[in-house]
């Protein structure tokens, strides 16, 4: 076991969050879908109106500190409970550190501020095939929504709908 911590991330973390970015890419195999970068990443995170904020575990190797993992997060809106939820966009520790403890201290670290900020719910999304992190988020006490889909309008087609037109 490793000694490790988690922070909130500052700004000179940028290039390892994107790193993670594509490494969690890579890992779900859509690296094709990584168009942004890491100026844009630094801009949506740190400047005036931040969108998400982002937890890290960091390991502290001969004097310097390595970003091991990341949760990106950030809040929305429950209108059936009335209040504030906490969504996890993305979750994901280097491989080589994985089975330490980081993921559940990345995850516990997430559900104390969604109870200090009175959020009624934390949610994420799994990819159906990756049954080690399901298990591991029901093992963390996660329900899977056998009933819910995600629905995206993106690229092309968002703009189209922004325009009044449909596909």
């Amino acid at each position: 076991m490793v000694d490790f911590q988690v922070r909130s991330a500052v700004r000179a973390d940028v290039p390892s969050l994107f790193g993670l970015i594509q490494a969690l890419a890579d890992y779900e195999n859509l690296s094709q879908q990584v168009i942004g970068s890491p100026e844009q990443l630094a801009q949506h995170l740190f400047d005036d109106q931040p969108y998400a904020s982002v937890l890290v575990s960091v390991v502290l190797v001969d004097g310097v500190e390595t970003v091991t993992g990341m949760a990106l997060y950030f809040y929305n809106y429950s209108t059936f409970r009335t209040q504030p939820g906490l969504y996890l966009e993305d979750l994901f520790v280097l491989e080589a550190y994985r089975g330490q403890g980081m993921g559940k201290a990345l995850l516990k670290s997430l559900a104390v501020i969604a109870v200090e900020k009175g959020c009624g719910r934390f949610e994420w999304s799994v990819l159906d095939w990756n049954a080690p992190s399901i298990a591991f988020y029901q093992h963390m006490g996660a329900e899977v929504l056998p009933d819910w889909r995600i629905c995206r309008v993106a690229g092309e087609a968002l703009t189209r709908l922004s325009q009044g037109s449909e596909t």
